[in-house]
């Protein structure tokens, strides 16, 4: 086995084959999770199934965490049985949810307290793609933590794209989200349109797959049989996605991104999604 060992907290849909490829690739790797079921797929194998946060930070040089929310990342570091409670100084977090940068930089102050490095790596690409090895991985922190950090993320990542410091990755992920769901309505009106001109919405498909207008949404949703419920259901994160962009702009007091702005409130609101009246903090 390789020499670093490593941690793994948040093993969903998207965390759960990182962390098979952190092991396939021979890293020793211990794993925690609230609930049995999470951690289930681990047993009978060399993985080391815990039973804390806290014991997880014991046992790991480096962490990854990969839970949905900004409290949920507070929860499993900050708390009492956390993993900041348990990990010895020279450790590393990183952060592969995808939670606000202000998040990011408060947590990596109460783990520079302890000695302790953050890194944010939110990664774009899902389950196929980390199959493959070739998850998108956007990192930020300082270049000695990202290097250290950097054979971990390349069992399930490339490209692994070092951005800047703390908290770029989580810009670059909210930008990449941004721009994502306004393609998301292009995509659905671009197909209804097709359906009013009387255009097969396969035959389509296939233009844009091998023409200048295709993108990803329009790939994916002709992927589902042009069934949008699952981008349907993602739209909460999306919604939470776009008002991250649009609060780091107006923290930057950089021009807001007007035209992407009103085109993703328009994607959401043809999802079903209502406008929220407040960017998360």
């Amino acid at each position: 086995m390789k020499g670093i060992p490593v941690g793994f907290i948040g093993l969903g849909s998207q965390g759960a084959p990182m962390a098979h490829r952190i092991l396939e690739a021979g890293f020793p790797l211990t794993v925690w999770g609230r609930r049995a079921e999470t951690v289930a797929p681990f047993d009978g194998t060399v993985a080391t199934v815990v039973g804390s946060a806290a014991e997880v930070g014991a046992a790991s040089e480096i962490v990854c965490i990969c839970v949905v929310t900004d409290a949920d990342v507070e929860d499993v570091l900050t708390g009492d049985e956390g993993v900041l409670a348990g990990m010895p100084a020279g450790g590393i977090v990183a952060v592969h949810s995808t939670i606000h940068p202000a998040t990011v930089g408060r947590l990596a102050e109460d783990a520079a307290a302890r000695g302790i490095a953050v890194v944010d790596a939110p990664v774009s690409g899902g389950a196929p793609a980390i199959a493959e090895g070739r998850l998108l991985v956007m990192v930020g922190g300082a270049r000695g933590a990202v290097d250290r950090c950097r054979d971990v993320f390349e069992t399930f990542g490339d490209p692994v794209i070092h951005l800047g410091g703390l908290g770029s990755g989580q810009v670059a992920k909210a930008i990449n989200n941004l721009v994502f769901t306004v393609q998301v309505g292009l995509a659905l009106e671009t197909y209804a349109f097709a359906d009013a001109l009387g255009v097969d919405r396969a035959a389509l498909a296939e233009v844009l797959a091998n023409g200048s207008g295709g993108s990803r949404a329009a790939a994916i949703l002709a992927a589902s049989g042009f069934d949008p419920t699952g981008i349907r259901g993602a739209a909460p994160l999306l919604r939470k996605d776009v008002d991250i962009a649009l609060d780091v702009a107006r923290a930057a007091k950089a021009p807001p991104p007007g035209l992407l702005a009103d085109l993703a409130n328009t994607a959401l609101a043809m999802l079903g999604e209502a406008r929220s009246n407040h960017a998360p903090g």
